[in-house]
């Protein structure tokens, strides 16, 4: 069947100018299509890298003196007689000209971009009470432009539609901010409370700080809640979605749930229906200042079943190598590795290995109904491969 490709409306998109109408279907054709994927990825990885650039603050007598410099070019020139310019003439007076347009572009960079977060906004949809964007109280519809709060009190529920990639809704006594709006990020703050997100775009557009770990959407639908500490609890019902800190990274699936804590982030997923020994053992696994706790890991694996090797391959690398070579076997005993994955290679953290056996134990974590997660899944595994490859030429 005949495929439109969207890949001549990538810059289009990147720089917002596609209709809702047109984003949405752009979004959907990029989940389902690995080429266009591609390219979007690496030009969107080639925006991140622009946005990172260093600006300057213009001088003020920048004016001043390009306006002098001009006023003396063309006093200098004689224009009732143009085509007869001699070579200094032309030369001063082209480069004032360069002068004032470079001096205009930046004057267009420098507040293009203030102009445009202040045109930045999310449409908010009262649920029930009166939320707050910041002190203006919300009764049925109003706009979150990018650095303000949305609250909630006890009594009142909100929902944020998300640009065209999907929806939040805000439950009670919860606060959010709008950091980031833009066609290759979008980005809330979640300071406190609980909201429960549905997207459908490709991965990695959609983004939730927390004051413990970033939750990435790899297109999907989960809730979020963050306490007064600052730890949160994420679950996932739809999807995938990847918990992030640092250098430390838990990726979440469909019914599995994972905890995060201030100074520690993310600790290791699992499914909630594991057994509440498992979840006990692990959270000491997680939290309790020793990951390699050996009445934790005795108890962890003791109880484990074959669903729970999502639990067990992510503690391989944030164990000491006696508990990793305990956790081997744990795992082999359910799903053995496959050929070229060795156990050396295994307790060496040799991340090809790693990568290789994961894709063999996935069908121990899906019902035979749950085929729809386990495509993003592998949407989201050859995408972050793809960029770790780019960002390492770069380097």
């Amino acid at each position: 069947m005949f495929v439109k490709h969207v890949i001549n409306d990538i810059s289009s998109y990147c720089h917002g100018e596609l209709s809702a109408e047109d984003a949405r279907l752009f979004n959907e054709h990029l989940m389902v299509c690995a080429k266009c994927r591609s390219e979007f990825e690496q030009i969107k990885l080639g925006v991140k890298l622009a946005e990172q650039l260093p600006r300057i603050q213009a001088p003020e007598k920048l004016w001043p003196e390009l306006e002098k410099k001009l006023e003396n070019a063309l006093s200098r020139a004689s224009w009732t007689t143009p085509l007869y310019f001699n070579r200094w003439q032309t030369r001063t007076a082209a480069a004032a000209v360069l002068l004032v347009i470079s001096a205009l572009g930046l004057w267009l960079v420098l507040n293009g971009q203030r102009l445009s977060n202040q045109r930045s906004f999310w449409q908010v949809e009262t649920i029930n009470g009166t939320p707050r964007i910041d002190s203006t109280g919300v009764r049925t519809k109003g706009q979150l432009a990018v650095g303000q709060w949305l609250e909630t009190d006890g009594a009142s529920r909100a929902q944020i539609n998300v640009a065209s990639i999907g929806q939040v809704q805000i439950d009670a006594n919860t606060r959010v901010r709008l950091v980031e709006t833009q066609p290759t990020e979008h980005r809330l703050e979640l300071a406190r409370g609980k909201m429960s997100a549905r997207i459908w775009a490709p991965p990695r557009l959609f983004f939730v700080d927390t004051p413990s770990a970033v939750a990435a959407d790899m297109g999907c639908a989960y809730t979020l809640e963050v306490d007064d500490s600052g730890a949160s609890l994420l679950r996932v019902t739809s999807g995938w979605v990847a918990l992030e800190l640092k250098d430390r990274e838990s990726m979440v699936p469909t019914g599995a749930a994972c905890q995060t804590r201030p100074g520690v982030g993310p600790g290791t997923p699992y499914f909630e229906d594991a057994s509440p020994e498992f979840q006990r053992a692990l959270t000491t696994i997680d939290f309790g200042g020793n990951p390699s706790d050996q009445v934790a890991i005795d108890t962890l694996l003791k109880t484990s079943r074959a669903r729970d090797t999502l639990t067990l391959w992510h503690l391989l690398g944030r164990v000491n190598l006696e508990e990793r070579d305990k956790l081997y076997d744990k795992i082999a005993s359910f799903v053995p590795p496959p050929g070229g994955v060795t156990r050396d290679g295994i307790l060496k953290l040799d991340q090809t290995m790693l990568d290789k056996w994961r894709d063999d134990l996935e069908p121990a974590w899906w019902s035979t109904d749950n085929v729809v997660p386990k495509k993003v899944a592998e949407v989201y595994w050859q995408m972050k491969n793809g960029i770790n490859r780019r960002v390492a030429k770069l380097k």
